[in-house]
């Protein structure tokens, strides 16, 4: 994400970039309670209330202002991970997700969506690494492998749930093989980001998309 917002910026474009959970100091505090190891016997509707409550704090006080200021948003998750990690993970399905996006978000949705598809071990055993990267750098002790702790299964039903994502909105998803080199991926993001949204920038005030 912050390589594409290096490439739009030299191009000229306002970006700013954030992230979910999180993205306020209300957001990160949330995210804190939601990533924890140490976070026990939450219930997937709580979680899911907690995801919300992070997104709607993230759109009053960022995403919002950034757009009617005509800046590009660049947002790492939104609402599709909220549908694939509680909606196909938790198994509380697409619909009680949905609600809660049209309760708390309105009609914001992001132009265009990338979504940066591996086989779930390997994303799964690279989070992990980064995450003991930050925890070994961090004075804090911080800890994020809540979600990374979970069984097989459950990011089968992540991974199926993106999936079933992009089949359902092709225009705003782009899926990306994220097998392959660094380098090679960030090249294809770029060129799909200038066919889809920067030929738009010009004649529209802002835009918002989801990594």
């Amino acid at each position: 994400m912050e390589r594409l917002a290096a490439v739009l910026r030299a191009e000229g474009v306002e970006v700013i970039t954030t992230r979910e959970p999180g993205g306020t100091p209300i957001g990160e505090k949330i995210r804190a309670v939601l990533l924890d190891s140490r976070t026990h016997g939450l219930a997937a509707l709580a979680e899911l209330s907690l995801m919300f409550a992070s997104r709607a704090q993230q759109i009053a006080e960022v995403i919002e202002p950034a757009l009617e200021r005509g800046q590009w948003v660049l947002c790492d998750r939104f609402t599709d991970s909220s549908e694939a990690y509680q909606g196909g993970g938790r198994e509380l399905g697409s619909d009680a997700v949905l609600t809660m996006h049209r309760v708390v978000c309105g009609n914001l949705h992001p132009d265009m969506t990338v979504l940066m598809d591996s086989d779930p071990e390997t994303s799964v055993n690279r989070a992990r690494r980064r995450n003991l990267a930050a925890r070994n750098n961090e004075s804090t002790g911080s800890d994020e492998n809540r979600f990374e702790r979970e069984s097989r299964m459950f990011f089968a039903r992540v991974h199926d749930a993106y999936w079933k994502i992009a089949g359902r909105e092709p225009d705003r998803v782009y899926m990306v093989d994220a097998r392959r080199a660094p380098d090679i991926v960030h090249a294809e993001i770029v060129a799909a980001v200038r066919q889809r949204l920067k030929g738009d920038a010009k004649a529209e005030s802002g835009g918002h998309a989801q990594s």
